[in-house]
């Protein structure tokens, strides 16, 4: 167990992980635990993690991946099942390293699916819920027209100056994800098995108007879960759900968090 501050650096194998943690330590209350999407980073979550933590009363930790924000940049290409080696390999390494005693994955997109991978692959007692922002378990057609479109943007507009200011090494970032999205071989992909193994409570939040995502996602979960989904179509909303309609978002998962800490004696009532 690392000694948390309230911001700073964990190395997990050779990579160096940007971090925030926000309210108690895990060895004081329950942690939620926030994995960032395919080009987030700990500032792109913007305030969320704060507002979830005020009205939790857990605590938040936020941590770039390695490739994104001010963490490490990672080899390019990435394999084609980078998030399973995020989540067998790094997540597990991270939650022992900060001490993680009790608490919930909250995910958006690829870290969605990251959370899903982890929670469908070993029974950790630790954990008590996921929640899963506009998830990924097989990759659609409508995924890689806009993945494939946002190349074209990343490479003619100012978006790649936008995401400079969340990304140290912008380009190691952005073609990290969108060449494995893009690639052929990736279009197998499909992460649905693991649903069938997890053991806790799952929440899954999904803009009614996603341009990368159908509600085909949400319809493998409930068709291959044996755990409690919840689900929650938000209208207006697309991919980023947290940005795009926060307040009912931040609602559904507070909701969601508290009935899973519910018993936990070191929440206020």
């Amino acid at each position: 167990m690392q000694d948390l501050t309230p911001s700073g650096f964990l190395t997990i194998d050779d990579a160096d992980l940007e971090y925030r943690m926000i309210g108690p330590m895990p060895d004081a209350a329950p942690t939620i635990v926030m994995l960032h999407e395919g080009l987030g980073s700990v500032g792109l979550w913007g305030d969320f993690p704060e507002k979830l933590q005020a009205v939790t009363g857990a605590g938040v930790f936020v941590y770039s991946r390695a490739g994104y924000g001010a963490s490490s940049p990672v080899e390019l290409p990435r394999p084609v099942d980078y998030m399973h080696i995020e989540a067998l390999e790094v997540l597990p390494k991270l939650l022992d390293r900060i001490g993680f005693r009790r608490g919930l994955l909250v995910g958006h997109s690829d870290g969605a699916s990251i959370a899903a991978i982890y929670a469908g692959s070993r029974q950790d007692h630790r954990l008590q819920g996921i929640a899963l922002l506009a998830p990924h378990f097989i990759v659609e057609d409508i995924s890689v027209k806009s993945i494939a479109e946002i190349k074209t943007a990343y490479e003619t507009t100012n978006l790649k100056e936008k995401l400079a200011r969340w990304h140290k090494n912008v380009d190691n970032a952005f073609y990290g994800w969108n060449g494995v999205w893009l690639n052929p071989a990736f279009r197998d992909w499909d992460i649905s098995d693991y649903l069938a193994y997890i053991r806790v409570p799952v929440l899954i939040v999904q803009g009614a108007d996603d341009q990368y995502g159908t509600m085909r996602q949400i319809e493998i979960a409930q068709e291959e879960c044996y755990c409690p989904v919840d689900v929650a179509a938000i209208e207006g909303a697309g991919h980023s759900p947290h940005r795009e309609a926060a307040a009912v978002t931040l609602e559904t998962v507070v909701e969601f968090a508290q009935a899973a800490l519910r018993d936990d004696q070191t929440l206020a009532a």
